[in-house]
């Protein structure tokens, strides 16, 4: 990565990239025995709880499987707008 990109933030992922990363969910999904079909109902959960007490962006809510070297993580990136009731 030259100077530039590092400046301005990262190119686009090439195709050997992001098959890397579905490859990595994919083993991940299968060590740790939760279908997506589960993850999504989780997520869905998650957004629930927590839209009761803060204004969050659900479109750019994110929760994936991330790997370990002891045990996989399962990590939430939930955008936050506001408290609820407030703008």
């Amino acid at each position: 990565m030259n100077i530039v990109q590092r400046l301005f933030g990262r190119r686009r992922p090439s195709s050997k990239e992001i098959a890397k990363e579905r490859l990595k969910l994919v083993l991940v999904y299968d060590r740790v025995k939760i279908p997506p079909d589960l993850l999504q109902i989780l997520k869905d959960e998650i957004i629930s709880v927590i839209s009761k007490h803060i204004e969050i962006d659900r479109e750019g809510t994110e929760v994936t499987l991330q790997p370990g070297k002891k045990c996989s993580r399962l990590v939430a990136n939930i955008p936050i707008v506001g408290r609820r009731g407030q703008r």
